[in-house]
């Protein structure tokens, strides 16, 4: 059977601020939506279900983001998670450039968790606290794979 990656959804605190966020680091609003109603009920499995969605696309159209403010039943917030905490914790982002993506990220009040690291020579990475307490790892890949930059 063949699957394909549709999208990863992430409920936000606050929708218009997290589309801010993910659309100043590159992201594309491709649509939004208030959704309620018997199949919404059913599709999500909660009585009542009533929520504000965008989706975002990355600029290679690879990636969506389906980001959702719940209006009811009401959102129920938590700690943030922890990178160690199993389950779903984390969206990660390529980047052209770390440094000005952390610039952007700041901007919205979004810091790394520690700092900025290097992965053998093959990427500068960095987990951040996004909105919403999600976490979102950037990374800036070091090499082209030309020989010429070797």
């Amino acid at each position: 059977m063949p699957i394909t990656l549709e999208n990863v959804g992430i409920a936000v605190r606050d929708l218009d601020e997290a589309i801010a966020f993910f659309t100043d680091l590159g992201l594309t609003v491709l649509g939004r939506d208030t959704v309620s109603g018997e199949w919404t009920d059913t599709a999500v499995g909660l009585d009542g279900n009533h929520a504000k969605i965008a989706m975002l696309q990355t600029p290679d159209g690879g990636g969506r983001l389906e980001l959702f403010e719940y209006i009811h039943p009401s959102a129920i917030e938590s700690e943030p998670m922890r990178p160690n905490v199993i389950g779903m914790h984390r969206v990660a982002f390529k980047v052209d450039d770390i440094d000005a993506a952390l610039e952007i990220a700041a901007r919205h009040g979004c810091h790394p968790l520690r700092g900025v690291a290097t992965y053998e020579d093959v990427y500068k990475l960095s987990y951040i606290r996004g909105p919403s307490g999600i976490i979102v790892m950037l990374a800036e890949e070091l090499t082209t794979g030309d020989p010429a930059s070797a």
